[in-house]
């Protein structure tokens, strides 16, 4: 489900509408108290703090983090790759269970392994932009770092043949100054309802437990597509996969591609 475009007015987001609304009753209670007045500035203040941390809200733009719930599936997609480590076992083994995902490739390792985004496409799965460096600290760097984040992953896939049409922010923070590039390269944000907090595979036991246990249809999942630290825990996240799809097949859950269960066109242009 595509969320709805704001309107391009200096109030047409809900963190603005809030800082309006912050002013106006700062105001109001300055009449009566000036100590007072601080209160709804700063609750405004601290939501702008906390809300960019929370992979759902629609605060500072649109964000789509889950599907149809009436779908009767789920999506799965892999953050951080291509990685050479990862990505050409993780196809293998989601060839072999017949399961569509989607990729969020960083602009530079997708640089770096051209062959692997190739594969991914080969092999039938959709690519999403999920920056150039993957710099989670962004938000405080200005509009126009924002943008060429952004604009240099999408430049660097429309290289190879790919045009994404969905963005994951780094880590799913999102911020101000976001929503303005993600209209000028024609990208929704998508982030996610289901995630495991495996740290970038740094915490890979029980990793599908944690994702099975809440999981409802509509969901989307957030896993990662990079090495974990040490070389030997590869086998085990491959089987915390296994141990998730069947778990998902289990619940009577299918799992179906990102474009059709939030019926956004996601897919390589």
């Amino acid at each position: 489900m595509t969320p709805k475009r704001p309107g391009n007015g200096p109030f047409s987001t809900p963190a603005a509408r809030a800082g309006l609304a912050a002013l106006v009753v700062a105001a109001g209670l300055a009449l009566a108290s000036p100590h007072l007045a601080i209160l709804p500035l700063a609750v405004y203040l601290l939501a702008c703090m906390v809300f960019p941390f929370c992979p759902c809200t629609r605060f500072f733009l649109p964000v789509i983090c889950r599907g149809n719930a009436d779908c009767g599936a789920v999506a799965l997609t892999f953050d951080d790759g291509p990685d050479p480590a990862t990505t050409p076992a993780l196809l293998d083994f989601l060839a072999e269970h017949r399961v569509h995902a989607t990729f969020f490739v960083t602009g530079r390792k997708a640089q770096a392994h051209p062959e692997l985004i190739r594969r991914i496409i080969e092999r039938g799965h959709d690519i999403g932009n999920h920056s150039f460096g993957h710099d989670t600290l962004v938000m405080f760097k200005g509009k126009k770092r924002i943008d060429e984040e952004i604009g240099a992953a999408q430049a660097v896939l429309e290289s190879l043949g790919v045009l994404p049409r969905a963005f994951r922010p780094p880590a799913g923070i999102t911020y101000p100054g976001l929503g303005p590039a993600l209209d000028r390269y024609g990208l929704v944000a998508v982030n996610y309802s289901r995630r495991a907090m495996d740290r970038g595979n740094r915490r890979i036991d029980g990793l599908a437990a944690k994702i099975l246990t809440p999981l409802a249809s509509g969901d989307i999942i957030m896993l990662h597509d990079i090495a974990p630290p040490d070389p030997a825990r590869l086998e085990p996240w491959l089987n915390e996969i296994k141990t998730l799809l069947l778990g998902i097949d289990s619940k009577g859950i299918r799992i179906r591609p990102l474009a059709e269960i939030t019926r956004l066109p996601v897919a390589p242009g």
